[in-house]
């Protein structure tokens, strides 16, 4: 118990940082949380000088806030990527996009370039250099129609 006598701020930012740098070397986005709740408590204890247990329960308090925001900020994060992501889906990064034809569309099946990549459309007949719009990405296959 005589641990607990000399635990005072400096203890606290020092767990802080060392979380903080635990975050660095092990990412998950969870330490750094706590080390910030770690470092709120050693200001705290520096300004009020509580006890340990009062502290604990600041720590406690306050890593539960911290953990939460956190929570709340990565989720978000996490619905805008999810309701967004194209990430090794360039077909689907292209619907809406405008483009030429490269080949014209015969029988349903044409070609266009984007940048340096050739791409096989279905649609309608249309005639090559036409102007056309992806409409829908269905895995290295895309949907077009006209341009307006």
């Amino acid at each position: 118990m005589d641990g607990f006598l000399t635990f005072g701020p400096w203890t606290w930012l020092v767990i802080g940082m060392v979380l903080i740098a635990l975050e660095a070397m092990l990412p998950g986005i969870f330490f750094i949380w706590l080390g910030i709740a770690a470092l709120l408590t050693g200001v705290i204890d520096w300004a009020f000088g509580w006890s340990w247990q009062v502290n604990l329960v600041v720590f406690a308090m306050l890593a539960l806030l911290a953990c939460l925001t956190g929570w709340l900020i990565t989720r978000r994060k996490d619905e805008d990527y999810a309701n967004g992501a194209t990430l090794n889906r360039r077909s689907v990064a292209l619907v809406g996009r405008e483009f030429l034809l490269d080949r014209a569309i015969i029988s349903g099946q044409g070609r266009i370039r984007v940048g340096d990549s050739v791409w096989g459309v279905t649609g309608p007949e249309l005639p090559a250099g036409a102007k056309v719009r992806v409409t829908q990405a269905d895995g290295a296959r895309l949907t077009v129609e006209p341009a307006e």
